[in-house]
């Protein structure tokens, strides 16, 4: 027999809900949908509304920048355990770069929508969870900054 967890349970093992009060990991868990992509397939593309949030349960992800008339750019590859997604926390809610799947990933959607609203009703959910999205924003943009000196060298140097 095969036993299936419940998101509620996935929320729980995922390294970024870890030490999230319960009550508020079940209205997280409330907005939540498993979602599958295959290898090759973008989860969200640059510009698109950010309607969504993700959660890598199993699989791998490249967060890259379109280059017209060149490779997409590389900027970070997120792994199983990992989160994606942070535009949608803040205006215009608009996605800010390009997300493709490297292999069969399998996901924890989140809808920001509904995120955002609960987040409204309880201010304190909101403060955590923003906690907790701030070291995940400050690092892609890290990231994003490495690449372009890797790509242009350093400024000033």
């Amino acid at each position: 027999m095969v036993m299936v967890k419940g998101l509620d349970a996935e929320l729980r093992e995922h390294p970024f809900f870890a030490g999230l009060d319960e009550r508020y990991r079940a209205l997280v868990a409330g907005c939540a949908a498993n979602l599958v992509v295959p290898a090759g397939a973008y989860v969200y593309r640059e510009g698109e509304p950010a309607d969504k949030f993700y959660l890598i349960r199993v699989g791998k992800v490249a967060i890259e920048v379109f280059v017209p008339g060149k490779a997409p750019i590389i900027v970070e590859t997120l792994g199983s355990g990992e989160l994606m997604g942070w535009s949608w926390l803040l205006p215009p809610f608009r996605c800010g770069f390009d997300a493709r799947a490297i292999e069969l990933t399998r996901l924890i959607s989140l809808d920001a929508t509904c995120l955002r609203g609960k987040m409204e009703e309880d201010p304190v959910l909101g403060y955590t969870l923003y906690k907790r999205f701030s070291p995940v924003i400050a690092g892609r943009v890290a990231a994003a900054r490495r690449q372009m000196i890797d790509m242009y060298g350093h400024p000033g140097g």
